[in-house]
C-alpha cells in the first residue's frame, strides 16, 4: 500500500472514533501524516495545529487533552523528533491523560545500518507508551484496525499509546484523501467501568485532602461534615467546608488528626504529606492519576468513597478559624480571584496559593502527574485552544523553561495571560534544607540560577503584549488587556 493509503486509513480511524485535535510538528518522513490531517481539517472533520517544537507542540496537545476531556494526536517525523515528545509523555502517563502519538519512522531495514535519521523507535517510550509498530507490508485493513485498538487501549487504560508507522518512498501523494475515507473505516466505543463502592467511618479526628484530580473531595467533606484541605490544582477547593489556609490550620490541628480521606494525587505540600503518613488512609482512587499510596498506609481504596456517620460542627469550626500571612500572598489571592480559567505552573507560586487562596469554584488545571515545570506555556496555549480565555500563574524560571511555546506561528487567535511572578530565580528551592547548609553564593548558583533576561524583548520577539507590573494597583490596571499577554509582576528576591 502506498505511504498516503496507510496515513489516510490510521488518521481517518481516529478521527471517525473520536480524536477531533491533531498536532503536528513539520517533518519529511510524517508528510503523509500530515497532510491526511490537513485535509480532515479543511473538511470540517478535526483541528489541526501546527506546531515547530516538539516538545512545544506535545504540551499543547497534553492541555488540550486535558480540557477537552478528549484523545489527541500527537504527529512527528523520525529521529530526535520523537524524543523531544517524551516529557509530555511521561505527564500524560501519570495524569491519565489519552495521548495518540503518530511517530513517523523509516524501514525496519534501515535499523542499525547507519542510515540517516534513523534509531529504533519501537517501544521508544518504554512504561509510559504501548507501541504499535506498522511496517511497509501493512495493509490498509490492518492500518485501520491498529489504529482503532491503539485508541480503544489509550481510552480503556487512560494513557498515551504509540503507533509507530514504517514509511517508504514515495512518502506522500494527492490521493487517497482521508475525508473520503472516515464514513467507510469501523467506529469503537468504550463503556465505562464499574465502580466499586466503599463506606468509610467518620468522626472528629478526620480530615479530607484533595490533590490534583480530586474534585469529588467537595462532595464527600460536606456530606460529612468534615474539613475540607483542597490544593488549588484539585478543582475542590470551594464549597463550605473548605479551609482558606490548610497549612496554618494544619501546623495547630494536626496533631489531633487520626484519619485522612484523600482523593486525588496531593503533592504540593510536606506537612501534608507528612499527616498522610502518620494516620489511617483511605482513598478514592483517581480515573486520571490512579491509585494514591506513596507511604504503604492505605487501609482500603475504592472507586467511589461514601462516608459513614458526620463529625460535629465544632471540629469543623476550628478548621475554618486559622489565619495565614505570607507576603507574596495578595499577589497570587489577586491572580486567583480575577480568574476563572487558570493553569498553574510548578513554581513557588502555587504553594502560595495553596496556603492561602480563598475557597472558590473555578476551572483549574497544572501538570502535576510529574509535578515538572517543563511545557508550562505550551500547556496553558492548549487549554486556551480548547476552552477559550484562560490566565496562566507562573515564575520566570518556569516561563524560560519553555519560551519556546511563545511561538505562535500557526495558534488561533488566544485571549492569553501568562502572569509572571518574577523574582530573577528559582525562589522554591529556598526551601530546601541545602539552602542553610551551603554557602549563600554556591546555593544561588547550583539551585536559584538567576536570570537577566529581558521579558520584554523575549513577548516583543514572539509578538505578545508585554507589560511590567510593580503592584497590584498597576496588575489591576493590566487585567483588561486583550489577546496574548505577558505580564511581568515584580517580585522580591
Amino acid at each position: 500500500m502506498s505511504s498516503q493509503s496507510i496515513a489516510a486509513q490510521i488518521v481517518a480511524s481516529l478521527n471517525a472514533s473520536g480524536v477531533k485535535d491533531f498536532l503536528l510538528s513539520p517533518g519529511a518522513r510524517s508528510q503523509a501524516l500530515a497532510l491526511a490531517a490537513e485535509q480532515l481539517e479543511r473538511a470540517g472533520l478535526a483541528r489541526l495545529t501546527v506546531r515547530l517544537d516538539e516538545r512545544s507542540m506535545a504540551f499543547t496537545g497534553l492541555g488540550i487533552a486535558n480540557a477537552s476531556k478528549k484523545p489527541v494526536a500527537l504527529i512527528v517525523t523520525s529521529g530526535t523528533a520523537v524524543a523531544n515528545l517524551f516529557p509530555a509523555v511521561m505527564e500524560a502517563y501519570h495524569s491519565g491523560t489519552p495521548l495518540i502519538l503518530l511517530t513517523a519512522d523509516r524501514p525496519a531495514r534501515l535499523r542499525n545500518a547507519g542510515a540517516n535519521q534513523t534509531t529504533n523507535q519501537v517501544n521508544v517510550f518504554g512504561f509510559a507508551a504501548p507501541c504499535f509498530d506498522l511496517g511497509i507490508e501493512t495493509s490498509e485493513s490492518s492500518a485501520a484496525e491498529v489504529a482503532l485498538n491503539a485508541l480503544q487501549q489509550a481510552l480503556i487504560d487512560r494513557r498515551p499509546v504509540q503507533i509507530n508507522v514504517q514509511f517508504d518512498f514515495p512518502l506522500s501523494s494527492s490521493e487517497p484523501n482521508a475525508k473520503n475515507v472516515v464514513d467507510s473505516v469501523r467506529r469503537i466505543s468504550v463503556n465505562s467501568p464499574t465502580n466499586t463502592k466503599l463506606g468509610v467511618p467518620v468522626d472528629n479526628h478526620t480530615v479530607v485532602i484533595a490533590g490534583a484530580g480530586g474534585s469529588r473531595a467537595r462532595e464527600f467533606a460536606e456530606a460529612a461534615g468534615l474539613p475540607l484541605l483542597a490544593e488549588p490544582s484539585s478543582g475542590a477547593r470551594f464549597g463550605s467546608n473548605a479551609v482558606k489556609h490548610p497549612l496554618a490550620a494544619l501546623e495547630k490541628l494536626g496533631d489531633s488528626v487520626r484519619k485522612v480521606v484523600v482523593f486525588g494525587k496531593p503533592t504540593l505540600s510536606r506537612s501534608i504529606q507528612k499527616l498522610i503518613s502518620e494516620s489511617s488512609v483511605y482513598v478514592e482512587e483517581s480515573e486520571d492519576y490512579g491509585r494514591f499510596d506513596p507511604f504503604a498506609n492505605v487501609i482500603a481504596s475504592a472507586d467511589r468513597l461514601l462516608p459513614e456517620g458526620q463529625a460535629d460542627k465544632a471540629w469543623l469550626d476550628q478548621w475554618r478559624l486559622q489565619q495565614l500571612s505570607n507576603a507574596r500572598s495578595e499577589f497570587v489571592e489577586f491572580v486567583w480571584d480575577k480568574s476563572d480559567r487558570l493553569v498553574l505552573g510548578a513554581s513557588d507560586l502555587i504553594r502560595v496559593l495553596d496556603a492561602n487562596a480563598e475557597p472558590k469554584q473555578i476551572e483549574v488545571y497544572s501538570n502535576r502527574g510529574l509535578s515538572g515545570i517543563d511545557g508550562t506555556v505550551s500547556t496553558a496555549i492548549g487549554v486556551a485552544i480548547a476552552n477559550g480565555p484562560t490566565v496562566a500563574l507562573l515564575g520566570d524560571l518556569t516561563l524560560l523553561h519553555d519560551a519556546n511555546g511563545l511561538n505562535k506561528s500557526d495558534l488561533p487567535d488566544l485571549d492569553l495571560k501568562l502572569i509572571v511572578g518574577n523574582d530573577r530565580g528559582g525562589n522554591i528551592f529556598t526551601r530546601l534544607e541545602v539552602a542553610k547548609e551551603i554557602d549563600e553564593d554556591v546555593f544561588t548558583r547550583l539551585f536559584k540560577t538567576p536570570q537577566n533576561v529581558d521579558l520584554g524583548k523575549l513577548a516583543q520577539a514572539f509578538g505578545w503584549k508585554y507589560v511590567v507590573c510593580e503592584n497590584l494597583v498597576e496588575l489591576e490596571k493590566a487585567w483588561g488587556l486583550r489577546g496574548t499577554v505577558l505580564i511581568d509582576y515584580q517580585l522580591a528576591d
